[in-house]
């Protein structure tokens, strides 16, 4: 490897910042309340949030996990429940059921886009199903044409898990707009942070209504009394964390325009490389924020693709292993776990196998780097498996 693309994998860093964040962080310090009972950075971040993904209402919370715990309890998920889930995503997904007592159904993905396959989902659904939860895999909206049909002729609820998909449009729509419940998640690593993080936005304002009781102890805002209406637990946001989600906020879509700048390059490129298979999309996805650059090593074993992962770190790319199914976790089995085995499930899943095995990705920070860095990464990946 040269000197020369050695130099040009000096990505921007992430997190980013200038003085709005510090600006947004004296302002919440000198109002005097660090709470949201009594700030208004929380209120106002809401505000601007819901705003720009299209949705009537946005509720701020402590993470993305706790966003989808909170959704789908006032979907009326619990114990006796089943909420379906693509196998290959985050364990949050499923976890987020599991801890409210829910049977977490794991179903495959497409083999290109690595989103909800719809018709295994229809195959899944039970009298039991109270939600099913399509994951907008690195920024790709799953088909929501098919699952908001699939959701009104079943009766069963949607819930977006969002976390890559800050500013995604399906058909020209934010997901906020979509007449489903959407959670996001703004952890250290996510499209726009403050370290932890997370927000959901409803369609509906009783929706909204049930969730703040429940973020919040189950006391409402105005209570001086203790009278809680519901049970719930403490997902409030406090102030500092919303004064940089604001700051975050406004730098979006420029971030996002870059990036889609970039990875129509960067995928072709990597399709240039033998054995290399880009991360798909859907042309009714209008806006990819590309939360991650993704890749696929059809064939490759999990140990090469994991030797390959840490040879591309050595090099200078902040590359990863994706996700391993969540069956193929121990925590996915601690509580709440299907009556199948692992096995049975993974027969079922057979692309979810495959991604676990074979697929990469890379922090979306590459992707706000330069047209030349983008040749430079796939001379690195092609140098990497051409010696591997």
């Amino acid at each position: 490897m040269t000197d020369t693309v050695q130099r040009n994998l000096n990505f921007p860093e992430w997190p980013q910042y200038d003085d709005a964040e510090k600006t947004g962080l004296m302002r919440a310090l000198e109002q005097g309340q660090w709470w949201r009972i009594g700030g208004q950075e929380v209120e106002l971040f809401e505000e601007e949030f819901a705003a720009y993904h299209g949705a009537p209402h946005a509720l701020a919370v402590t993470s993305g996990t706790h966003a989808l715990e909170l959704a789908l309890q006032v979907m009326g998920v619990g114990p006796g429940t089943e909420v379906i889930v693509p196998a290959f995503t985050f364990i949050s997904s499923s976890q987020a059921a599991q801890r409210l007592g829910a049977v977490a159904v794991p179903v495959d993905v497409d083999p290109a886009t690595y989103c909800i396959d719809v018709r295994t989902t229809e195959a899944a659904i039970t009298d039991r199903t109270r939600a099913i939860m399509p994951v907008h895999m690195a920024g790709v909206v799953a088909d929501m044409d098919a699952l908001e049909k699939l959701s009104a002729d079943s009766g069963v609820g949607l819930l977006q898990d969002a976390a890559h998909a800050h500013g995604a449009e399906w058909r020209g729509r934010r997901v906020g707009d979509l007449g489903s419940v959407a959670a996001f998640s703004f952890q250290n690593g996510k499209l726009m942070t403050a370290g932890e993080g997370g927000a959901v936005t409803f369609p509906e304002a009783e929706q909204y209504e049930l969730a703040f009781l429940r973020h919040s102890c189950g006391r409402p805002r105005t209570d001086r009394s203790y009278l809680h209406r519901t049970s719930g637990s403490n997902f409030r946001m406090n102030e500092f964390s919303a004064s940089v989600l604001r700051a975050q906020l406004a730098r979006l879509d420029s971030q996002i325009e870059t990036r889609e700048q970039r990875w129509p390059l960067l995928a072709e490129l990597l399709s240039g490389i033998p054995g290399v298979e880009p991360q798909g999309g859907d042309a009714r996805c209008t806006r990819n924020p590309h939360y991650m650059a993704m890749f696929r090593i059809p064939g490759i074993t999990e140990e090469r693709r994991n030797a390959v992962v840490d040879a591309l770190i050595e090099r200078g790319l902040p590359a990863f292993a994706a996700f391993r199914a969540v069956y193929r976790t121990a925590a996915f089995w601690e509580m709440a776990a299907p009556q199948e085995g692992v096995e049975d499930i993974a027969r079922r899943c057979p692309h979810s196998e495959a991604l676990t095995r074979d697929c990469v990705w890379l922090h979306h920070r590459t992707l706000l780097g330069t047209e030349e860095q983008m040749h430079a990464i796939a001379d690195v990946v092609a140098d990497v498996l051409g010696r591997s």
